[in-house]
């Protein structure tokens, strides 16, 4: 019998082949069962910035250190500050159709979400 998990705190969806986070999935791409590309929504938040708008980016089933390398390299295409917090990259500024140009040219089925 397979040993299976039956309640967990705080790792959210496991890959079913490698069993690690969705995240943290190393299984390649394409592989059998992987853990296959969840929606990357791309949208505006304004909401506790004091009316400062910013970009965010959710749904990237990537590890913290990936994450950091995607944030950088668009920040430097749209030319303006971020961070990323709790799996989501923040952009500075209205940068949605930059930045979902910039994510389905790296192969991510990214789309716009909100007005």
């Amino acid at each position: 019998m397979t040993a299976r998990i039956v309640y967990s705190t705080g790792v959210g969806s496991l890959c079913p082949n490698c069993r690690r986070p969705v995240r943290e999935c190393v299984c390649p791409k394409g592989a059998p069962g992987a853990a296959k590309p969840s929606a990357v929504r791309v949208g505006r938040e304004v909401k506790g910035r004091a009316g400062n708008g910013v970009t965010t980016v959710t749904g990237l089933p990537m590890s913290s250190a990936d994450l950091n390398s995607l944030a950088a390299q668009l920040k430097k295409r749209c030319g303006s500050g971020g961070t990323v917090r709790d799996g989501v990259i923040e952009i500075q500024g209205d940068h949605r159709d930059v930045i979902v140009a910039q994510l389905l040219k790296l192969g991510w089925p990214a789309k716009k979400s909100g007005g």
